[in-house]
């Protein structure tokens, strides 16, 4: 048999065994036996990996069996195996299974080395087997020396040395410190050998190095006891010392990325621990098992609990992701866990053809939560007039929606209602709490205001949103001639813009990564840099009227790092270094953000759209995305982002997929499976009116309009251009002051002033008299039932239940009939039903 032949023979024998694995072998229908990772590389003489068996049942159900696997490997020539733990054989090595299939037809291949030699690890459990293949690199005997970046920094971070509470504080502790997470490795090896030399570290008796002795007890230590003398992390430090505690003298690749397996899984409670693997991918194209290297949390401890090597125990049901930090790469596995009585349990969820509720349709199935029935007819006009409009339906638009066809009234009324004014209004006011429209030292009120107009003709000529931003990150000129110029002369330092850009339009809180590599997410000082040097190109003029500023490319302006004290390349977030070549860096920029390269944007804005209708995002805070803070819904946030960006940014589009889906029209009464839920929508959520909303609405039931500087009567509190503009109302109420970009400006949280100011100050009480709504009524002639009934219809967008009205009528009193039905509203305006949107 040829050497081409060979090879061809074992590529189909790897093919097979990949396929094994993902079906299973002999195993009963809907069940599957898994082995982690799929394939296993060896790169060097000390390189391992681990692997891990799990037994997935009919039910989804995962049972890890790793210990009750047995391991073979084919060729022990080429691997050998210390239980379920694979490493390289180091000896000149033909393949056994293939030297064996070689001499049946000649002996000319007794010599053959194989550059990737290749066998198998056969996995059986049970009558089930999996076979994993192995793939070796260039086999030699000498092993490479210990790296400091890529070993001993791991170690550090793994024990929690270089952790913010010990050596990695900004001040050190104890007379000792370390970069934060090992930022400045360079520094960090200073520090460790030089910086009191034959103190920390001991060259000639590596095991006398305090360093050590610290470390594992035997020298008093304010961060205790961190590892034992029998663990890898004393070897490989001992390693180190031995070898001369050296810095790397050449450039190391860089990891790129993490695997961890497995990266979904449904436990049950109370069963037995599942292990987790990790492996980093390297830039040269190498990989190593870091599983006993990362830093494991979980984003909810109470559903599933994680240990320091990585071992999981299912306690409660829920959700919950894990995540594994590795040098300066996080991430994470997603995991259910389901009770006992669960296991067999089916969840009856209707099949929809919306992208939406497909998504969610399939998470509400694996956490066997039933959604709740659909809201009735006046919940649903209550809720998309106060979501779509900013204001609560009156009694005329009742009556016309209820007259309407029922199997059509939904979809019309959601289309009726995107046509209107009043939801260019409101999104007007919430594109200008994103880019912080408000006057300032630097902003006069007639740039404000250009900028403002300029924002509501685009939306109401539903531009996409993309080109928006393109507008507005890549604008030159006069704040009065170009007004998204203005966005730029709010805040007009290049580090701030390049945070404010990264959480407006990525969702991104980059500012961790302006002093040290960021801890629960992907960026690194030098991506942090390298985003800001788009910004250090922005000058400022003052033109000739003195209110007006010009905003201009000034041709220099490079950012310098925070530790390298040099200037940092332009670089995408996520993204590649691109060619400037003489063009404005805001201008290369703002086409990336708006282009479909760039992942993050369209995701971003469908978050923030997501969240308006629903209280909360897919990812939440909306302005907080990052790997440690993981989408409630991961298909749900990608095929909406997608969606969206394939519809052409056009919101109009998203809002309307948005209110028809079934998610959005559920009822807020919960059941027994989904009475805790609230974030999966298989119910909806009481939300609070946020403070524009809830004092138009009062207005607007009332007859009794404010006042607000610079606009006229009868206008809006969404209309109010100026977030420094504001009332009592208003500010106590959560009224985004639009002084930072970030979401928690706008406040809906109910607090006891809010009560108090409702109750007992005169907001209410003075439009309620002011807009004379109930005298103009008795002197129509209407009777006491009739204004109830049209006050419930303006209030609650619902009939008076006959209780209701039997209770109300007794107290009234005819001598002061006017003034108890006035009563009768300000109760129903100062009313949970009122306040909130269900």
């Amino acid at each position: 048999m040829t050497l081409a032949s060979q090879k061809l023979l074992w590529t189909i024998r790897a093919t097979i065994g990949l396929c094994i694995l993902v079906a299973g072998s002999g195993l009963s229908q809907g069940q599957s036996l898994e082995v982690f990772p799929r394939t296993v590389h060896l790169d060097g003489p000390r390189d391992f990996q681990r692997l891990i068996v799990r037994h997935v049942d009919k039910f989804g159900l995962s049972v890890d069996v790793t210990d009750q696997a047995s391991f073979q490997v084919l060729a022990p020539s080429v691997a050998n195996l210390d239980g379920n733990v694979v490493r390289p054989t180091c000896e000149t090595i033909v393949s056994s299974d293939r030297k064996s299939e070689a001499t049946e037809e000649s002996d000319e291949t007794d010599d053959v080395v194989l550059e990737d030699a290749v066998t198998r690890v056969v996995v059986k459990y049970g009558n089930d087997l999996v076979e994993v293949p192995v793939h070796r690199g260039s086999p030699t005997q000498d092993p490479s020396p210990v790296s400091f970046d890529r070993e001993i920094v791991p170690v550090l971070t793994k024990t929690g040395c270089n952790s913010g509470r010990c050596h990695g504080a900004s001040r050190g502790k104890d007379g000792f410190q370390l970069s934060l997470f090992g930022y400045d490795a360079e520094g960090d090896h200073y520090r460790i050998k030089s910086e009191m030399i034959g103190r920390r570290i001991n060259l000639a008796v590596p095991e006398q190095s305090l360093l050590l002795r610290k470390a594992i007890g035997e020298v008093a230590h304010t961060g205790g006891k961190r590892f034992d003398t029998d663990s890898d992390a004393y070897q490989t430090l001992v390693d180190w010392i031995h070898q001369g505690a050296t810095l790397d003298e050449f450039e190391l690749p860089d990891p790129i990325s993490l695997s961890l397996y497995p990266s979904q899984t449904t436990l049950l409670a109370g069963s037995s621990e599942q292990p987790l693997v990790a492996v980093a991918h390297y830039s040269d194209g190498s990989s190593r098992d870091v599983t006993d290297l990362c830093v494991y949390s979980t984003t909810n401890d109470h559903v599933l609990e994680v240990s320091e090597a990585g071992r999981m125990t299912a306690k409660s049901h829920g959700e919950t992701s894990v995540m594994a930090r590795f040098a300066t790469i996080t991430q994470r596995s997603e995991f259910i866990v389901l009770d006992a009585g669960e296991r067999e349990s089916q969840t009856q969820v209707a099949r929809s053809e919306n992208l939406i509720d497909q998504a969610i349709n399939e998470k509400l199935r694996k956490l066997r939560i039933q959604p709740s029935d659909l809201c009735t007819d006046e919940e649903f006009l209550r809720r998309v007039f106060i979501d779509l409009l900013g204001l609560t339906p009156t009694a005329e638009d009742y009556r016309k929606f209820m007259g309407a066809p029922v199997q059509s009234r939904r979809n019309d009324l959601i289309d009726e209602l995107l046509k209107r004014e009043e939801f260019i209004d409101l999104w007007t006011m919430k594109w200008g709490e994103l880019l912080r429209v408000r006057t300032a030292n630097q902003v006069s009120y007639k740039a404000l205001l250009g900028f403002h107009d300029w924002l509501r003709e685009r939306i109401a000529n539903n531009t996409p949103w993309n080109e928006i931003a393109r507008d507005v990150l890549g604008s030159s000129g006069g704040t009065f001639e170009n007004p998204p110029t203005n966005y730029y002369q709010i805040e007009p330092n290049p580090q701030l813009i390049a945070e404010n850009v990264a959480q407006v339009f990525l969702g991104m809180r980059i500012q961790c990564a302006k002093c040290h590599n960021h801890p629960f997410d992907r960026w690194t000082m030098d991506d942090y840099y390298g985003f800001a040097d788009f910004f250090g190109q922005v000058g400022f003029k003052q033109s000739r009227d003195p209110r007006e500023f010009i905003v201009y490319n000034r041709g220099r302006g490079e950012i310098e790092h925070f530790i390298k004290s040099r200037s940092v390349q332009p670089k995408f977030l996520g993204g590649d270094t691109p060619e400037i070549d003489g063009i404005d860096r805001r201008k290369v920029l703002a086409e990336w953000i708006a282009s479909d390269e760039n992942p993050f944007f369209s995701t971003r804005m469908a978050n923030v759209v997501w969240q308006h209708h629903f209280g909360r995002g897919i990812v939440e805070p909306v302005d907080d995305v990052r790997i440690s803070n993981p989408p409630s819904n991961t298909r749900l946030l990608s095929q909406l982002g997608k969606a969206f960006a394939d519809h052409s940014y056009d919101v109009r589009w998203l809002v309307r997929e948005i209110c028809q889906s079934d998610a959005y029209q559920r009822s807020t009464r919960a059941n027994e499976t989904n009475e805790n839920d609230e974030v999966y929508h298989s119910r909806s959520v009481v939300r609070r009116i946020r403070a524009e909303v809830l004092l138009d609405s009062i207005s607007q039931i009332t007859g009794s309009y404010d006042r607000f500087p610079r606009l006229p009567i009868q206008s809006r509190a969404v209309e109010i251009a100026d977030g420094a503009i504001s009332n009592y109302f208003l500010s106590t109420f959560g009224r985004a002051s639009r002084e930072t970009v970030c979401s928690c400006e706008v406040d809906a949280t109910p607090t006891l002033s809010q009560a108090f100011h409702l109750l007992n100050g005169e907001i209410t009480n003075a439009k309620i008299r002011q807009g004379g709504r109930i005298a103009g009524w008795l002197d129509r002639g209407w009777s006491p039932e009739r204004i109830i009934e049209e006050l419930y219809l303006d209030c609650f967008s619902r009939k008076i239940r006959p209780a209701e009205m039997q209770r109300l009528l007794a107290t009234l009193n005819g001598e002061q009939l006017q003034a108890d039905l006035e009563d009768i509203f300000w109760a129903l305006l100062n009313s949970k039903e009122f306040v909130f949107n269900h």
